[in-house]
């Protein structure tokens, strides 16, 4: 007996409560199960028949995430390791200032291994361009590449959660703090942002 796909009544409720799940964590992470229903315009017992409990829908809001975001590492494709740093962090933050608090959430130590596995393909590209840059140059080599890659990981998880999304040149500010980690100084990465001002500008928009 072949299994039925879901009714497109319930594909946009489920979408509907995921919605409105990112809306309600982004205003406040400890929102209940009665607050996002409400912002979903359903019922608690519809939503519950989505997912078993608060932890449920969590989990595939973090999955649903992570699929976003391992999609920007493969819209990158500058030659130039700096630039791709760049781009890609600029990328991320963009992606996940829209809902800052809910990244945060995702990222905090109750999740950060799920958050971690979901974000495999993004980590690996991160470890690529970690590699390149140190082979040609571009990064610091005092430390190996894994190492590295760890700390523009963790540094990027600060930046989500403590940066204002809304501050002037917010954007600007997490990719240089990631250019630095990478081993460029201030007044390099701001000349590389000089000379590329569509990498935090196209992401403002």
């Amino acid at each position: 007996m072949t299994s039925r796909a879901p009714r497109s009544d319930a594909q946009a409720n489920r979408a509907g409560i995921l919605a409105a799940a990112r809306t309600a964590l982004s205003a406040d992470p400890h929102a209940s199960i009665d607050v996002i229903a409400r912002s979903a315009g359903l019922s608690r017992r519809t939503l519950y028949g989505h997912f078993a409990d608060r932890e449920a829908l969590l989990r595939e809001l973090i999955v649903t995430g992570a699929q976003r975001f391992n999609a920007l590492a493969d819209a990158v494709t500058d030659d130039d390791a700096r630039l791709a740093l760049a781009r890609l962090a600029a990328l991320l933050w963009h992606e996940a200032a829209h809902v800052q608090l809910a990244a945060a959430l995702a990222l905090d130590e109750a999740h950060v291994e799920q958050t971690a596995e979901a974000l495999a393909p993004l980590r690996q590209a991160v470890a690529a361009l970690v590699r390149r840059g140190q082979l040609d140059g571009s990064f610091r080599t005092d430390m190996p590449d894994a190492m590295l890659a760890r700390l523009i990981e963790e540094v990027s998880r600060t930046v989500v959660s403590r940066t204002d999304a809304s501050a002037p040149d917010a954007a600007g500010v997490a990719v240089r703090t990631v250019l630095s980690i990478a081993g460029l100084s201030w007044r390099e990465a701001d000349t590389l942002l000089a000379a590329h001002p569509d990498i935090t500008t196209e992401v403002s928009a």
